[in-house]
């Protein structure tokens, strides 16, 4: 008798944990548990798995006065040539808009449609932009666009290429070889915060700009994937 009771409790206590909680009184399973098998891409897309690392576009290497040599042992980008490519890299939306297939960012085409602005204007020109602006005819609103982050912007950089340092065969219009974009990324060694990091296209280095100084630099404003 002792045996049985014991074993109706482990019955009642496993359907707690397989089923769920059932009535008071009912022992029986509401029914099969749903089916939970999911595949390792489906979570990855559930979870918004951050994009691959790009290749750096390099396939030469050079020495220190900037020489070509063998990459042999150098260890430079040239040679390890690491990361991921897509092809086609960029696609041409026919909307004023440019899809990266790399991260899945949207990006503007028209790289000069605000000109030299200072970081206030380039950050209220980005976040304002709206379809029927710098040939957008996407659809979107004021709010869907905002000024890139400094790793957004250097996601599309190709360092085998310079003025500008962009992948071959690019579709952006306006680019300009010395342009310098702004981005949203503060100096982390400027306590103030009056300090924001750039972009140079025409190496893909890193600048910077002081806000409260009027400095003028380009803007491209980008957007989430959809």
């Amino acid at each position: 008798m002792k045996t049985a009771i014991t074993k109706r409790i482990v019955l009642l206590v496993t359907s707690l944990f397989v089923f769920g909680s059932v009535p008071a009184g009912d022992l029986d399973p509401p029914g099969p548990p749903a089916p939970t098998m999911v595949t390792l891409q489906q979570i990855f897309d559930k979870l918004g798995a951050p994009a691959a690392v790009a290749k750096t576009g390099q396939t030469a290497c050079s020495d220190v006065n900037g020489n070509l040599q063998s990459c042999a042992g150098t260890g430079q980008d040239g040679e390890f040539q690491k990361g991921v490519s897509v092809s086609p890299r960029f696609v041409d939306n026919a909307n004023g808009t440019v899809k990266d297939n790399l991260t899945g960012l949207i990006w503007l085409k028209n790289t000069s449609c605000f000109g030299l602005v200072n970081w206030t204007t380039g950050l209220n020109d980005s976040n304002t932009l709206a379809s029927g602006a710098c040939g957008l005819t996407d659809g979107s609103v004021a709010g869907a666009w905002r000024l890139p982050n400094l790793k957004e912007l250097l996601s599309l950089v190709d360092y085998g290429h310079f003025n500008p340092a962009l992948p071959a065969g690019h579709p952006f219009s306006g680019v300009t070889a010395n342009g310098e974009f702004w981005s949203s990324t503060s100096d982390s060694g400027n306590s103030g915060g009056t300090t924001l990091r750039t972009l140079q296209l025409s190496s893909g280095t890193i600048g910077s700009g002081n806000k409260l100084l009027l400095h003028t630099r380009r803007v491209w404003p980008v957007r989430d994937g959809q």
